[in-house]
């Protein structure tokens, strides 16, 4: 039989490591979970061999990279990023994959930098909840889709109480670190977008909306 003092450590180390998960933001993905996200992204933003689609805060470009591949030659993928050396990272990887259909973007802080009118589709992951000012980088995201083209953003809530959701520009502190699906739902709605989809999952959150035709 444990001893008392045994399970007591026991059961500590198990809250501790829930509590821990709960609290820390995911670091990265698997090439499992990036392979389910760009199909999940491939379903819902209606990509299909020449689209146009654009990442905003690519990372390192894993999905731009599977979803340039789902585009073909004929498509192409703006990847944004606002770090200089991971746009210089995501055209590496995107040369070294032997794609030609990638185009690398400098982003801005409430800006896309992307042409008026020019994506089909435009995707977030783990993202949106930095954004600074979402009025404004939303008219952003608003202004590069065209007529009808939708949006996905990826992302997760806060922790659970004694957490809560923190206004914008303190959304990725500790303690209060993501965003709610209906504070994202209201925000686009706010500006100009029509809501297809909502979706949470524990903590994970799954937006998708479209710019009126």
């Amino acid at each position: 039989m444990q001893s008392l003092s045994t399970r007591r450590v026991r059961a500590f180390v198990t809250v501790f490591v829930l509590a821990a998960s709960w609290m820390a933001r995911p670091q990265g993905q698997s090439a499992a979970e990036n392979s389910a996200d760009a199909a999940w992204l491939t379903q819902v933003l209606e990509i299909k061999e020449g689209s146009s689609v654009g990442e905003i805060g690519a990372g390192t470009g894993e999905l731009t990279i599977l979803l340039a591949k789902t585009v073909g030659p004929t498509g192409r993928i703006l990847s944004n990023e606002l770090n200089a050396d991971r746009v210089k990272t995501i055209g590496k990887a995107a040369a070294s994959a032997g794609l030609s259909n990638v185009a690398t973007v400098q982003g801005a802080a409430a800006e896309t930098n992307f042409p008026e009118h020019c994506c089909d589709a435009i995707f977030m992951r783990d993202v949106y909840h930095h954004f600074d000012d979402p009025p404004v980088m939303n008219a952003s995201i608003l202004r590069s889709l065209k007529p009808g083209g939708r949006l996905a953003i990826i992302d997760f809530t806060p922790p659970p109480p004694p957490g809560g959701e923190n206004p914008p520009g303190h959304r990725g502190e500790d303690n209060h670190h993501g965003i709610t699906a209906a504070t994202l739902e209201r925000e686009l709605k706010a500006a100009g977008f029509e809501v297809v989809s909502s979706t949470t999952e524990k903590r994970a959150v799954r937006v998708v909306a479209r710019r009126p035709a």
